[in-house]
């Protein structure tokens, strides 16, 4: 069915003016029409073509936040314990920088030309330091014996067991006349904290282990040297011997730790370092007894 312009008559408001032609051909007459109907049918029928849903923008994509690793973190907790060590090393150096020069100067003036080094040990104060410093490994060497707690068996005979050389010297001691003092704070602090250090928390402990015997081979050794040189007429002492390399074993051991270390958390990770921290606030407790 074929459309004209006179059955096609739509509002004035929706149609533009329709095209005119001069000519009366019934075949010109009928394409215009058709033109106008086609408007018609364009101006009423929507396009399919364009959409009418507002198209929403994808929302900013979230930026990934890494955490900052620890100082040492890539290497291990070993590594990362050695961090803390040495920045709190640091720290007690600056906070008594001004003290130690104070002292120096006192020395100085009271010496009149001797001996100046504040350095001063004694032989009690070094007993003391032997009997608590075999204490505390009596302690660790124990508790890694007869735990049956599985991390603990990593660490037994790793040959850096120190407690049987100190037996040794104790006994040369006494055998020279000298009264051996029995244990005191702070190894009898620092042994009753590792043992319950050791039911509650396997890594925090293990921290402690590790510190003790780092702290031993790294610091005793020039400690051994002064007491020898000042004391012991150059006497090299048991504590100070092992059979084989010391720093090859103490690898071992952290080799062992780093290990176990990867399967704990971070935050017992970070209970590890703030347990180093203690250790060598026990330790340098222990040391005092030389010189005090």
């Amino acid at each position: 069915m074929w459309l004209t312009a006179n059955s096609l008559q739509p509002p004035q408001l929706f149609l533009s003016t329709p095209p005119t032609t001069t000519t009366t051909s019934k075949n010109l007459t009928f394409i215009t029409n058709t033109r106008t109907s086609f408007s018609l049918l364009c101006l009423c029928s929507p396009n399919p073509n364009t959409s009418t849903t507002t198209t929403t923008p994808p929302p900013p994509k979230k930026r990934n936040r890494y955490r900052r690793l620890y100082p040492g973190e890539t290497t291990g907790i070993t590594e990362e314990m050695r961090f803390v060590a040495m920045r709190l090393r640091n720290t007690n150096a600056t906070s008594t920088t001004n003290e130690k020069q104070e002292q120096q100067e006192e020395d100085e003036e009271s010496s009149n030309g001797h001996d100046s080094d504040a350095w001063h040990p004694s032989i009690q104060g070094f007993l003391r330091y032997l009997v608590d410093t075999k204490l505390v490994f009596n302690t660790v060497e124990r508790i890694v014996d007869d735990s049956d707690h599985v991390s603990y068996a990593y660490f037994r005979k790793t040959g850096l067991e120190r407690s049987e050389g100190i037996a040794k010297d104790l006994e040369g001691f006494e055998q020279q006349g000298l009264a051996i003092p029995n244990p005191r704070s702070p190894g009898l602090t620092y042994s009753k904290y590792l043992e319950e250090l050791a039911e509650r928390s396997p890594p925090l402990f293990l921290s402690h282990f590790y510190n003790i015997y780092f702290s031993h081979i790294a610091g005793g050794q020039v400690i051994a040297k002064k007491v020898s040189e000042k004391l012991l007429e150059g006497k090299e002492l048991e504590l100070y011997r092992w059979e084989d390399d010391p720093a090859e074993l103490l690898k071992g051991v952290r080799e062992n730790l780093n290990m176990l270390a990867e399967h704990w958390t971070r935050d017992d990770k970070n209970k590890c370092l703030r347990e180093t921290t203690k250790s060598f606030r026990y330790l340098g407790q222990i040391v005092r007894h030389i010189i005090l």
